[in-house]
């Protein structure tokens, strides 16, 4: 076929359809999707804006511009609302108004990306972007990053030079922080520790069109500082509807609310008296407006760019600026001259009149560093040039000034003249700047603006050009070169303009006239400045006007650098903008000599400290105007602590520099005088500079960041600090002499007059006459200073010195920095010496942290004054550390150099000659105030006689708690001679027979001793005391001492000094300096029967001794004696109880720690005193110490169970949960129990017997109700229970046939009396009862114990031949009935009759009641109370006899072994022991309850406390009974309780006879399942628990472990004794209190993760309420370790046959590490014989990697691998797990991964691989 031809009807046809189909496509096209970028203006027809009830608080204006009606507010969309308050919005928005959320992406936890679409609604001013996208970050945990921007083009943004540096560092989900509403979108900003919303842009809809961005945010408090550049006539902003322009202008600051110099769209928010506090920084350089509104809310309507948001959160105002300062760039350290005070006005006439100011000011010694000239130095205003006539001796000026060591700053602005210079010559400058094309340029982008400022017609350099950069910089050089001086001033850089936008007037564009305009001063954009469509290498001036000064100061600075090279030098700018501060100060502008600018000058300075530039003054006395003297003066007083110090004044006023107003002048004697206090603090406030520089923190501050728990500081803005520690209180008003200060609560000290004041936290009416100003120091401070001069040359040249103003505490800290003053970088190159002062308790430490400068005028510290310093000093020493010599050198400060001002209470020490840069100590003894008193009449009836006849001294105190009678400093033993050797050192000393004797007859006086010390190890040392002439008892227990001492002095952590008289010894740590021991002072007493010495303690912080009930883990140093004997009593406050262990930990103020050990067995106590002191008071044998130097809590621990025994490793099952009462009837009982149990599910592994189930209570003899318990406790461990007996050693002695007492008869095991007194066994009565008798139990207690008790021998258990008989006893009792443990109790020893059966205790009277009775819980029934006579006597291993006096307090100690040692010989298994007396080492062999407590709430908390101070003693199996003993349980309690003992390494639930049930299913099954679900998570963990018990057994490390042995660096752990933890890894966090429903934790400053949800909490450093219903207890891991775990059972014989899991912390690196031990469980020394296996885990971000350490396990006992929980595991969803075995072969493991938890569970049981084999898992996500 031939092709068909169209016609040309048909062809047009064709054509057309093709064109209107592409039209309508466009189109369509554009229909439903607008132009690129931006929507059109839509029709109103279709919309109803929806206007619920808003309060009218919340309203967010929609007519922000003028001309609001009805009509308009109705076109745009919104609601309309008449009010009769005018400030309130009329047309507010509609609440669909706004952007809907399309999408979000979320790459990685820390991130959240969005995609937004706008609502169909009317437009404000038009060109509304359609799409945006949204970007937020958490860039570390305390920053929150959120961009909102177009999602199709580009927009200007901020090009900053700091922020544009900074990498990220998240540690937190973003999802912790930030939640996201949808639709409409908006933003809700929580603290992430408490969930509290702090920035919620929920309340409004986001407006982003092309000039006009609108946001809004409700805050949580009205509590708002910050936004500039302004004239806040409060530092606190009123949210009444205030509306604040920002936009860089040249504007008076004369307190209206128009925009001035700089450019800060930064506020911060107090949220409440906790301190917390958050910023908020919108990185914008757009012309913008502020308005605050009382909900209380911020809305930002900004007119370009994009909303770039930071919010900065921080736990107190300090900590916010710190944060915002880390983000847009740390503070420069100013020159340390230019911190002197400084002239300068602007117009002098000419160079003879600023010499004269000069002369005039030099002629009255003022203190005066730099002289300034302004623009009037220059030839006709011209930048680069100067006026050859009136200052034609200018280049040689600078020198004239150098001369008298002061120094020259000029100034420079921005415009540069396009005219001639004088002559018609060139003016070069412009002619080099237009060949660079350096010059901002009109809307053509070619032609340069031209607008007028002081020179007339100007060009603009563009500092955002290279070319500009280039250009000023060689100019600069250049005219440097011409004109010598020390730094620059920058000014009219706004940028200013004297032509509204340039000389040829704007163009009418969106740019010069945009839609909307803020509400700046004169309301139009380009007044005073250039047009905005002028062009910069940046962007529009539209967009980079407000950086004009920022780019000017970037490119000054390398303008700086080139001309100083590594001086460096000063830059004062007036334009600013964040991160000026990096390179740069400021001053608040050209203000008037009026009373308003001199108050508003302290919020502008607060303001800069906030916006990072804290180099920051006002013109002192006033700018414009002239000052009258009175004003004048007050400005002059207050000028002197304005970081930058200058007084400068303006053109045609009347001088106003001091000496102006005449030689004797009041103005000028006080003006002297602040200033020489000033240059006197500079070291201090320099440090402060420094201290911004390298933390962020602020110089001059506010009263509310150091006071913030006050609401009175919030106000507080006609006062100010000088960091934490100067106040600073002006007169601001005239006529006045009287001012309303607050003193804020803390020790204040009047600065003039040294004096304390009186007031705290309360406004005072403060007299200041003319020449006063308020001046005050705070307790706490050390503030390092310098011999003022007339300028910082001459004053850096002399002698350094420190004030010390004592605290409440008499504490007090500072610091110094101190460099050459004049270098770059020097923190950079370490060319700098930094100090750390702190007084504790009379010791000033001067340590350097770092010494990387030598001044080269050898400084010395001359004086220091120590401000409350209650008594006189006796004596002053001073230790040179690190002196070069062998030991460090301590020399005595003359008298003549210490003066003390009694009424005052002021020590002064002249002429110290202290080499800056050296470590000192400098101590100081005052006469004795209470707390240094030494208590020489410890017993209670002291009076002034028996004071007296003891060669005391009695005087009275009014210290509660200071003893009256007191030794003499003297009292003592002084030194005879010394041998030293490198091993030790041998000391004789003789008693001071100056003194009668100490008092007490029948303890007569040892007046010779001898003293050894021995050097064991780097870490240990021990000091011995003892007679030599006479044998006196020591402590048969066996210490674990190094083979041979550490010789090697270099090794040594300690250094060993003793004192001649009184004698004393001093061990020092040498890395510190600390004296850890310090025995050097009065009351050495070493009788027969009465021995005493006290220390010096390093710190308050003393834990340990016992065993008694503490209230807090931290002892009380309030003048507290506990006494320590064992015996039978039930805890209570200062009741000596069980065991017997005088062993403390101490943390010194470094947080270094050390434990003492005082081996002595007899009755004592120990006194605390707030010197800090320790005395230890004895009745017998010798004092025996032994020190371990740690430096770590933990380490104390290791160092000490490494010498007296590490602890004994539990069999498994003793792990389980165990029930036990006082009072079972019968085995039925139990077996119901059982059977209840099982039924329940409640995982249960022991049950006990008490004594109930003997006969008669006869050890070893079953009571007929219980004839069944041998088969009920055969059949119990057939199903994997096990069974507790219990064993008193009291026998009695009344049975016909009782073979445990006939064969110990036989034996001779009984204690008995001396032979010289009869050789008879001393009877005692315990429980058994006589045979044959019917107890009345209605009869009281003693006639019972008469009537129905049987005679009781108490074993000797020293003796080798008690051992076997008691083991024989034990395998007798065996073959009858099976048991796994042994529980000894009554063996402090106990009787319940007093010495012996009728009570005559045989022998020295004295013994029974000694001379010195320490306060025990019956001391006025003498040491036998309860127990044996103490003339009892006990035969030891050796065969020498000793008196129960000097052993009863081990008797306890003396059981345990032999008890061990029968157990594991009869049943061959390891089996637990568990024990109630214990001395040191005890816990060999034996675990440990805390004794027959009550039912009482304070129990539970108390038993945290005796289990960590168990803990310090070496003994890690301890628990308490669960419930309580005595008295009735109550639910909730009893339930707290078993959530509490869950975490008892002892768990047991125990009660006594008589008492209701309180079993877990004795109650209901709300409480039955609770307690199964809480012994659940215990029996999970388990394994971890276990491997615990082993690092405790091979380690020494701690089981419960106190939060400070791992947070030690962190002092808030120091007073923590409610929470513990399980290792370094499981914190635990009970509900104590009845009724609590929420507990207050503290969470240290780590990673945690939430146990039950897996989540990470989010929170560090700060204590937390935590919720606590009745059926939780807060469970937290700590990130980075890994923790072994088990299915849990009803028992542990199953599961301990369940996988193995692991739970996978990550912390903040994505790391962890853990270890597992296992072995069969009850082997015998499995460790020693090494049949056991250990692995190590290690975790990586996407890895977890298994290594074998040792395996010797039976195969019996391994274990497969099972689920494995990976915490932190990140919200990018992971998608394969494999696992490559040992062999190498790979495979696929099945995972879950949730992503809102971020927890992976990875299932590795079915591949059932072995975990005593190496392992690998990976896991991969889907990016």
């Amino acid at each position: 076929m031939g092709k068909r031809r169209f016609s040309g009807l048909e062809l047009t046809l064709m054509v057309m359809f093709a064109l209107m189909s592409v039209v309508a496509i466009i189109l369509l096209v554009l229909f439903f999707t607008g132009e690129p970028g931006a929507l059109k203006d839509e029709t109103t027809e279709a919309f109803v804006p929806q206007c619920p009830t808003i309060p009218d608080a919340e309203r967010v204006d929609c007519f922000p511009d003028a001309g609001a009606s009805k009509l308009q507010c109705v076109k745009r969309g919104c609601c309309w609302s008449p009010l009769d308050e005018r400030n309130v919005p009329w047309c507010f928005f509609s609440t669909n108004h706004g952007y809907t959320v399309e999408s979000v992406e979320q790459s990685n936890p820390y991130k959240m990306k969005a995609q937004l679409k706008r609502m169909a609604s009317p437009s404000l001013f038009g060109a509304d972007i359609h799409e945006l996208s949204f970007h937020a970050e958490m860039q570390s945990n305390n920053r929150l990053h959120f961009k909102i921007y177009d999602a199709q083009r580009q927009r200007f943004e901020v090009p900053h030079e700091h922020i544009s540096s900074l990498t990220s560092d998240p540690s937190s989900p973003i999802s912790n922080t930030l939640e996201m509403t949808h639709k409409p979108f908006g933003l809700i900003v929580r603290r992430k520790e408490n969930k509290k919303v702090l920035f919620d842009t929920t309340m409004a809809p986001l407006v982003f069109a092309d000039q006009y961005l609108q946001i809004s945010a409700r805050l949580p408090s009205h509590n708002i500082y910050g936004l500039g550049e302004h004239v806040h006539q409060k530092y606190l902003h009123d949210t009444k509807w205030k509306t604040w322009p920002i936009f860089t202008r040249d504007a008076f600051p004369n307190g209206g609310t128009h925009n001035l110099y700089g450019h800060y769209p930064f506020f911060l928010c107090l949220e409440d008296e906790s301190g917390k506090s958050f910023g908020v920084f919108l990185m914008n350089s757009n012309a913008m407006d502020v308005t605050l509104q009382p909900a209380p809310a911020v809305t930002y309507r900004t007119i370009g760019g994009v909303l770039d948001f930071y919010i900065l959160f921080g736990d107190t105002p300090e900590q916010v600026v710190q944060e915002f300062l880390e983000l847009v760039g740390r503070p420069v350290i100013p020159p340390y001259w230019s911190l002197g005070f400084q002239l300068s006005r602007w117009d002098y006439g000419s160079l003879s009149e600023v010499k004269n100011t000069v002369e005039r000011n030099r002629a009255v010694s003022l203190p005066y560093d730099i002289q300034y000239t302004d623009i009037d130095y220059m030839e006709d205003k011209k930048d680069f040039t100067y006026d050859k006539v009136k200052f034609s001796e200018l280049p040689q000026f600078a020198d004239y000034l150098h001369a008298k060591g002061q120094r020259y700053i000029l100034i420079l602005d921005p415009a540069i003249a396009i005219s001639k210079r004088v002559g018609n010559l060139p003016y070069e400058s412009y002619d080099r700047g237009t060949e660079k094309n350096a010059w901002i340029t009109t809307s053509d982008g070619k032609t340069p603006l031209v607008g007028e400022v002081w020179p007339g017609a100007t060009v603009f350099p563009d500092y955002t050009s290279q070319s500009c950069i280039d250009w000023w910089v060689d100019e600069y050089v250049r005219f440097s070169k011409d004109i010598k001086h020390d730094a620059l001033w920058i000014d009219m850089n706004e940028v200013a303009s004297f032509k509204k936008g340039s000389n040829e007037g704007c163009l009418d564009n969106n740019l010069n006239y945009p839609p909307y305009t803020p509400k700046i001063l004169d309301e139009v954009m380009y007044s005073k400045t250039l047009c905005m469509d002028a062009k910069q290498a940046w962007g529009n001036h539209y967009d980079v006007h407000s950086l004009y000064g920022y780019s000017m100061v970037l490119a000054t600075e390398k303008a700086l650098q080139s001309v100083f090279g590594g001086n460096r030098t000063l830059m004062l700018t007036r334009s600013s903008f964040p991160g000026v501060g990096k390179y740069s100060g400021h001053w608040l502008g050209d203000n008037g000599a009026n009373w308003n600018d001199i108050k508003w000058a302290i919020p502008g300075m607060l303001e800069f400290g906030l916006f990072g530039i804290p180099y920051i003054g006002a013109d002192i006395c006033g700018f414009f105007d002239d000052s009258g003297e009175e004003l004048c003066r007050r400005w002059m007083q207050v000028g002197a602590f304005y970081p930058f110090s200058r007084n400068h004044n303006a053109q045609g006023y009347k001088p106003q520099d001091p000496a102006a107003f005449g030689a004797d002048s009041t103005l000028l004697r006080t003006s002297i005088h602040y200033l020489r206090i000033r240059y006197t603090l500079l070291p201090y406030l320099y440090t402060l500079f420094y201290k911004a520089h390298t933390t962020g923190e602020t110089v001059v501050r506010p009263v509310l960041h150091e006071f913030y728990s006050d609401s009175a500081s919030w106000k507080v803005d006609q006062q100010f600090l000088w960091g934490k520690y100067l106040l600073i209180t002006p007169v601001l008003h005239p006529g006045v002499d009287t001012v309303d200060a607050y003193i804020p609560d803390a020790v204040w000290y009047d600065y003039d007059t040294m004096e304390r004041v009186a007031d705290r936290g309360t406004y005072v009416k403060m007299h200041l006459p003319a020449d006063k100003l308020g001046l005050h120091i705070r307790g706490g401070a050390i503030l390092p200073t310098q011999r003022p001069d007339v300028t910082t040359t001459y004053s850096r040249r002399h002698p350094m010195g420190l004030i010390v103003a004592l605290d409440d505490n008499s504490q007090a800290a500072g610091e110094l920095f101190w460099d050459d003053g004049d270098s770059r970088e020097t923190v950079k190159t370490g060319n700098y010496i930094h100090y750390k002062y702190n007084v504790v308790y009379g010791v000033l430490t001067m340590q350097v942290v770092h010494n990387g400068y030598k001044d080269p005028d050898a400084l010395k510290l001359e004086n220091i004054t120590v401000l409350g310093v209650p008594q006189p000093p006796i004596s002053v020493s001073v230790t040179h550390v690190g002196s070069g010599l062998p030991e460090n050198s301590t020399s005595t400060v003359p008298t003549a150099n210490i003066q003390y001002d009694r009424a005052k209470q002021v020590m002064f020490l002249k002429d110290l000659s202290l080499a800056l840069g050296e470590i000192y100590l400098v101590k100081w003894e005052l006469e004795t105030a209470g707390n240094q008193r030494f208590d020489c009449h410890p017993e209670e009836d002291a009076d002034e006689a028996k004071c007296r006849a003891r060669g005391c001294i009695w005087e009275l105190s009014s210290i509660e708690g200071a003893p009256w009678c007191f030794y003499p400093k003297d009292y003592g033993y002084t030194v005879t001679t010394v041998e030293n050797v490198d091993s030790g050192m041998t000391v004789d000393i003789t008693r001071n027979r100056k003194y009668r004797s100490s008092g007490r007859p029948g303890s007569p006086d040892i007046d010779n001793l001898r003293v050894k010390i021995w050097y064991h190890s780097s870490d240990m040392l021990q000091f011995k005391i003892w007679d030599p002439s006479a044998e006196r008892y020591e402590v048969p227990v066996p210490l674990s001492l190094p083979p041979t001492p550490e010789t090697d002095e270099s090794k040594r952590l300690y250094k060993v000094e003793v004192t001649s008289n009184p004698f004393g010894i001093q061990v020092i740590r040498k890395s510190t300096g600390t004296k850890i021991w310090d025995s050097s002072v009065p009351g050495f007493t070493f009788s027969d029967m009465f021995i005493q010495v006290s220390t010096r303690l390093s710190s308050e912080y003393v834990y340990g001794f016992g065993e008694t009930e503490h209230p807090t883990y931290k002892h009380n140093l309030n003048y507290h004696t506990w006494g320590m004997f064992s015996k039978d009593q039930p805890p209570g406050y200062k009741m000596n109880c069980y065991g017997v262990h005088p062993f403390y930990m101490g943390l010194e103020s470094t947080a270094d720690a050390h434990g003492v050990l005082l081996l002595n067995s007899n009755a004592m106590d120990v006194s605390f005193q707030p010197t800090p002191a320790l005395t230890y008071r004895t009745i017998g044998g010798i004092l025996d110490f032994f020190m371990v130097l740690g430096p770590t809590p933990e380490m104390v621990v290791q160092e000490y169970t490494a010498l007296i025994g590490r602890p004994v490793l539990p069999a498994y099952w003793s792990l389980g949960f165990q029930l036990c009462r006082y009072g079972y009837a019968n085995d039925t009982e139990i077996a119901d129990l059982y059977k209840d149990m099982r039924a329940a599910g409640i995982p249960y592994d022991v049950q006990y017997g008490d004594i109930d189930y003997m006969e008669r209570q006869l050890d070893f003899v079953l009571n007929p109700e219980f004839d069944g318990l041998p088969a009920l406790v055969d059949k119990m461990r057939g199903e994997g229970m096990r069974f507790i007996f219990i064993l008193d050693p009291a026998i009695s002695g009344n049975e016909t046939a009782y073979p445990a007492f006939d064969r110990g008869k036989e034996n001779d095991v009984f204690i008995k009396w001396p032979q010289n007194l009869g050789d008879g066994i001393v009877w005692g009565k315990v429980w058994p009862d006589y045979p044959n008798v019917t107890v009345d139990d209605s009869l009281d207690w003693d006639t019972q114990i008469e009537l129905y008790r049987a005679y009781a021998a108490f074993p000797d258990f020293f003796r080798n031949e008690t051992a076997l008989w008691w083991k024989k006893e034990i395998q007798d009792f065996y073959s009858k009935m099976k048991f796994d443990g042994i529980w000894i109790d009554m063996n402090e020893p106990a009787s319940f009759v007093h010495g012996t059966v009728g009570g005559n205790c045989l022998g020295n009277p004295l013994l029974e009641n000694p001379p010195y009775m320490p306060p025990l819980e019956s001391k006025h029934l003498g040491l036998n109370h309860k127990t044996l006579c103490m003339n009892s006597e006990q035969i030891l291993n050796n065969g020498k006899k000793v008196r129960h006096y000097d052993v009863h307090n081990i008797y306890g100690w003396s059981h345990t072994e032999p008890t061990y040692n029968a157990l594991l010989s009869v049943t061959g298994k390891r089996g637990i022991v568990v024990t109630r007396s214990t001395y040191p080492s005890s816990g060999k062999w034996a675990g440990h309850w805390l004794g027959d407590n009550f039912s009482s709430w304070d129990q539970l908390y108390k038993s945290i406390i005796g289990m960590m101070e168990f803990s310090l003693f070496g003994i890690s199996y301890t628990g308490a009974d669960i419930c309580g003993f005595f008295n009735a349980a109550e639910y909730e309690m009893c339930l707290r309780w078993m959530q509490l003992g869950a975490f008892y390494p002892y768990s047991r639930n125990h009660n006594g006879k008589g008492n209701k049930r309180q079993d877990p299913v004795a109650w209901d099954h709300t409480f039955s399942n609770a307690s199964r679900d809480v012994l659940n998570i215990r029996y999970s963990l388990l394994p971890y628990l276990y491997t615990l018990m082993y690092e405790a057994h091979a380690k020494g490390s701690t089981v419960v472990r106190p939060l400070l042995h791992e947070f030690v660096n962190d002092k808030t752990t120091w007073d923590i004794y409610k929470q513990f933890l399980w290792g370094p890894a499981l914190l635990i966090t009970p509900a104590l209190d009845r009724g609590a429903r929420s507990v207050d934790g503290y969470v240290p400053n780590t990673r945690w993760y939430d146990f039950h949800t897996a989540k990470d909490v989010g929170v560090r450093g700060r204590m937390v309420t935590m919720p606590a219903p009745l059926e939780h207890i807060n469970l937290h891991i700590r990130g980075g370790y890994i923790l072994p775990w088990q299915r849990p059972e009803n028992t542990t014989y199953y599961s301990r046959k369940n996988p193995l899991g692991l739970i996978v912390a990550l912390g903040d690196s994505g790391t962890a590490t853990g270890s597992f031990f296992w072995d069969d469980g009850e082997g015998i020394d499995t460790v020693e014989t090494k049949e056991y296996l250990l692995t190590s885990f290690t975790a990586q971000p996407n890895n977890l990697t298994s290594e074998v350490i040792h395996n010797m396990l039976g195969p019996a006992d391994r274990l497969t691998l099972g689920e494995v929980r990976v915490w932190g595991a990140g919200s990018v969803r992971i998608t394969e797990v494999t696992l490559t075995d040992t062999t190498g072969v790979e495979q696929q493991l099945n995972a879950n991964h949730n992503v809102d938890t971020q927890e992976l569970i990875i299932d590795a049981t079915p591949k059932s691989v072995y975990v005593d084999q190496k392992f690998t898992i990976r896991w991969k996500t889907s990016i």
